[in-house]
């Protein structure tokens, strides 16, 4: 398994406060999706909502289209359409509810559409307690490990995590603190009981790359349908992640489909880093070294 667990639960009491609250001013409990919701520095109780790139339509559906702002919270489980390029970036207000991560869902989050999502924060990019999907999407997950200490650090942290639908994500994680652990994917038990999350991996005929100094993925186990590992050559998983030919652990994780030929009208997007000697440049990608802060020109990113 892993070291202590890495994210802290003073914001997972922060959101239940937050919906709490909620009730007590009037707005409905639900049985199923978001109970309460934060986005661009406001909290809202129920759906119906809307604002520059975002409408919270329903309980448990959250649309973005070229939405670039303040970090997302939600309790309770999210799914997310993305239409266009869209960025989360954590608040760095101290009165802030979320203060380490662009996303945090108290739950099961999936994302899909035809949009990209590009999440950064200290500590993580996404932040979920249970499981994510991500489904057809682009998503470019970062965490730069600013002011944090004695905790793992990495692009996304879940319980379980899904990749498929020709789905694609970058996910990377950086840090220099004291006692800072840095994983691109970093899958953890997070105790909720009956249901909860099991450190699980799951990349089907689409692309994974995961970067962190400590490991690109750790996890207790996984499922690559369709898929192989590109780096590192010959991976496996180990008893805590990705490790390679030698056993030890991969700082650097690629998976893709093992179809090399994509289906027609997509050929411009079979790449991914590491696997063409027409990669883009490495500054140009989030995962070859320390996430950058404008937008990302990763070609898993490419609009369609």
């Amino acid at each position: 398994m892993f070291a202590a667990k890495s994210y802290t639960s003073r914001h997972y009491i922060a959101i239940v406060a937050m919906a709490c609250l909620c009730v007590l001013l009037g707005g409905p409990s639900y049985a199923a999706g978001a109970e309460s919701l934060i986005i661009a520095g406001a909290t809202y109780c129920e759906p119906g909502v809307s604002g520059p790139g975002w409408a919270w339509t329903d309980t448990d559906q959250l649309e973005l289209n070229g939405y670039a702002g303040e970090a997302i919270g939600a309790e309770g489980d999210l799914v997310l359409t993305l239409a266009g390029q869209n960025s989360v970036t954590e608040s760095h207000a101290p009165d802030a509810d979320i203060t380490l991560c662009g996303m945090e869902v108290w739950g099961n989050l999936t994302l899909r559409g035809t949009g990209t999502l590009t999440a950064t924060g200290s500590q993580c990019g996404i932040h979920v307690s249970r499981t994510l999907v991500v489904d057809g999407c682009a998503v470019d997950a970062r965490a730069d490990g600013a002011d944090v200490t004695d905790e793992a650090v990495a692009g996304v942290i879940a319980g379980d995590m899904a990749v498929c639908g020709r789905g694609r994500v970058v996910a990377t994680g950086a840090g220099s603190g004291a006692g800072v652990r840095a994983y691109g994917v970093y899958l953890q038990d997070a105790g909720l009981g009956d249901g909860a999350a099991g450190c699980r991996l799951s990349v089907d005929a689409s692309w994974l790359d995961a970067a962190g100094a400590d490991g690109g993925i750790a996890c207790t186990g996984g499922s690559l349908v369709s898929a192989r590992f590109v780096t590192p050559v010959g991976g496996v998983f180990g008893a805590s992640g990705v490790v390679d030919a030698g056993g030890s652990a991969a700082p650097h994780v690629v998976v893709e489909p093992d179809v090399t030929t994509p289906p027609a009208g997509e050929t411009d997007r079979g790449e991914v880093p590491g696997d063409s000697a027409d990669k883009p440049p490495a500054d140009a990608n989030p995962a070859a070294g320390e996430p950058t802060t404008g937008p990302t020109a990763n070609p898993l990113l490419a609009s369609e």
